[in-house]
């Protein structure tokens, strides 16, 4: 089919329209359920986002045992409020996040709240990749590369959203781990397995930032990334009869600072 004429161009990108694209998002994603509001894979070198409203549950799934999914979330109406990892490991006294996990800003609330997940895959220490050192290791960590790094694809993702590099802080990764020595030094645990989840609870409208590349500290001489699945649904917020609400002390004031801030905003 050629395209060389206007009208041909408009045919053959029209022939198009029953190609499946993985890294592209389902639209509606109402057409999988009722409920959802976000369905998308998203490839190895690849990365999403998506503003999420209060109460909606966010399901990350790595289908083929080999992602390693960097996540920033920042407050989606003052995004210089934004996921403080030294905040959400330092007040929570756990530096493994799992399921009961608070991500807390360094206003002292409550983003998002982990409900399923394993702590022995999660990082809060090394965050993503760099160009510099995507370049040194694979040759090329720009973002439309073959090997792009965590850091330029989380600035694209940003953008999205009229933000810049100014605003991403360090991140926080899930589905491969790392141990920290008595002597200080990193030990990389690799995958949790093809199948494995992690499911978070926005506790205010919060925008989610996703990137989809190999771990810093992944041995392989490959760039190895698999895909992950993502899907939203609406729902409630935590309420204080829920047990995460006053798992800890620290949590409880965090909840409770979250409910303050909302409710002077007009937000239930």
């Amino acid at each position: 089919m050629s395209t060389a004429t206007t009208a041909g161009a408009r045919d053959h990108a029209r022939a198009q329209g029953g190609t499946v694209v993985d890294c592209m998002p389902i639209v509606p994603a109402t057409s999988l359920g009722p409920d959802l509001t976000w369905a998308e894979t998203v490839p190895g070198g690849g990365y999403a986002s998506r503003r999420l409203a209060r109460g909606t549950t966010l399901r990350l799934t790595d289908l083929a045992g080999d992602a390693c999914v960097s996540m920033l979330i920042l407050n989606a109406d003052e995004p210089w409020e934004r996921i403080n990892i030294a905040d959400t490991v330092k007040v929570l006294w756990q530096a493994y996040v799992g399921e009961g996990h608070l991500l807390l800003s360094d206003q002292g609330r409550v983003l998002a709240s982990v409900t399923a997940g394993s702590r022995d895959r999660s990082d809060t220490f090394c965050g993503t990749t760099t160009l510099t050192g995507n370049t040194s290791r694979y040759g090329d960590g720009s973002p439309h590369s073959a090997t792009p790094a965590g850091r330029e694809l989380f600035t694209l993702a940003a953008a999205k959203h009229g933000l810049t590099r100014r605003d991403l802080p360090p991140s926080i990764s899930f589905f491969q781990g790392v141990r920290v020595g008595d002597d200080g030094t990193f030990t990389w645990l690799g995958s949790a397995g093809a199948g494995a989840t992690v499911e978070l609870r926005a506790e205010m409208p919060v925008t989610v930032l996703l990137v989809n590349v190999p771990h810093p500290l992944d041995p392989r001489e490959a760039y190895t990334s698999t895909p992950v699945e993502i899907r939203a649904w609406t729902g409630q917020p935590t309420a204080p009869t829920d047990p995460i609400w006053s798992r800890s002390p620290e949590g409880e004031r965090a909840f409770l600072n979250t409910a303050d801030y909302l409710t002077a905003r007009g937000i239930r």
